[in-house]
């Protein structure tokens, strides 16, 4: 193909404006005080939820995740004045535990001085305005690696698993927690915790349901962060079959049946199409969790300088929002909430 030498006439004589266009979209984007005027998605930092690994050693950095620490819970305290002071005002915690400490039935999980109720404690005492939301499933404690209790094929048995999840989920009830997650996956788990929840006297304690959980290879850092790789097999006969959007829709109905008072799915981005689903299914709240393979692959290509880490970071928290995420799960939103604020 010729390119032109010289610009056409018509092209230099033509005005804005003389074609006979109606519908002229790009009005609305004139300046930056209009596009903030017609902005249909927001990102507040109160939307964003920071999950924190705590550890009963010292403070450890996650290799494959750039700027995330395993926290002694005197470090995670420092930590959360930080948060607070950008406008983050929930955090979900999980634990690492030593593997000196798991066995099969993750007996770890149950005591009443353990780590998880302990971090919980000390939180709600320093910081009582904080929403504290307390992971409940038995993989970092159990020396298997799975989220509950096995059979002698390696089998994750639902109902006893259930029971046992009780047990870690009044722990935590006990020790203050505002909202349990419970992100194991077992079947009927939502209508158990709630009514064991209940009748114990915790009304008040919510239940952030993991409704879908996706058997995802973006889990991989997290579970280097926590230790809790299964020794043997994988985690598909409880976990979501990425190629099934009914089976979702399908456990999230089920988990709003139970008495969830929100849902959440993940990983966020591959699972779009199914938040916005589920925003047409149920008038629950719907969370989001921006997993560690999502954060670890931001922060990989933008210390290659490859992206922009900033902008594509705000730019995967606006599409999950605008996907019909109330709020999200990520390990940038102290980063987040501070560009938020700029």
């Amino acid at each position: 193909m010729n390119t032109p030498t010289c610009i056409p006439r018509d092209l230099m004589t033509l005005q804005e404006g003389s074609l006979p266009i109606i519908r002229r979209p790009r009005r609305n984007r004139a300046s930056e005080a209009w596009r903030g005027l017609v902005t249909e998605t927001l990102l507040k930092p109160s939307q964003l939820v920071y999950p924190v690994f705590v550890t009963e050693g010292p403070c450890v950095p996650i290799a494959s995740m750039p700027g995330v620490f395993r926290l002694p819970v005197e470090d995670l305290l420092e930590e959360i004045e930080e948060l607070l002071t950008v406008g983050i005002q929930a955090i979900n915690i999980f634990c690492h535990i030593h593997n000196k400490k798991k066995d099969a039935i993750g007996t770890e999980a149950y005591r009443t001085d353990g780590l998880l109720p302990t971090a919980i404690q000390e939180v709600k005492r320093r910081f009582p305005e904080l929403l504290v939301i307390a992971d409940i499933a038995l993989d970092p404690f159990t020396s298997h690696g799975l989220d509950g209790l096995i059979d002698e094929d390696m089998y994750v048995v639902n109902d006893p698993t259930i029971v046992a999840l009780g047990h870690m989920a009044l722990r935590a009830a006990e020790a203050g927690v505002d909202i349990i997650s419970p992100s194991d996956m077992m079947d009927g788990r939502v209508g158990y915790l709630r009514h064991l929840l209940d009748t114990k006297g915790f009304c008040r304690v919510g239940i952030l349901s993991y409704a879908v959980k996706f058997a995802s290879s973006l889990y991989s850092p997290f579970r280097e962060a926590l230790d809790s790789s299964p020794r043997k097999g994988d985690k598909k006969t409880f976990q979501v079959n990425p190629a099934n959007a009914r089976e979702a829709l399908l456990e999230c109905a089920l988990d709003d049946q139970e008495a969830a008072d929100m849902l959440l799915i993940k990983p966020a981005i591959t699972s779009l199409d199914i938040i916005a689903k589920v925003r047409s299914q149920t008038l629950l709240p719907i969370g989001a969790y921006q997993v560690s393979g999502e954060y670890a692959m931001i922060k990989a290509a933008a210390a290659n300088g490859w992206i922009n880490g900033e902008e594509v970071l705000m730019e995967s928290l606006i599409a999950i929002r605008r996907a019909g995420a109330d709020f999200i799960f990520t390990y940038a939103a102290k980063e987040a909430a501070g560009l938020l604020k700029k």
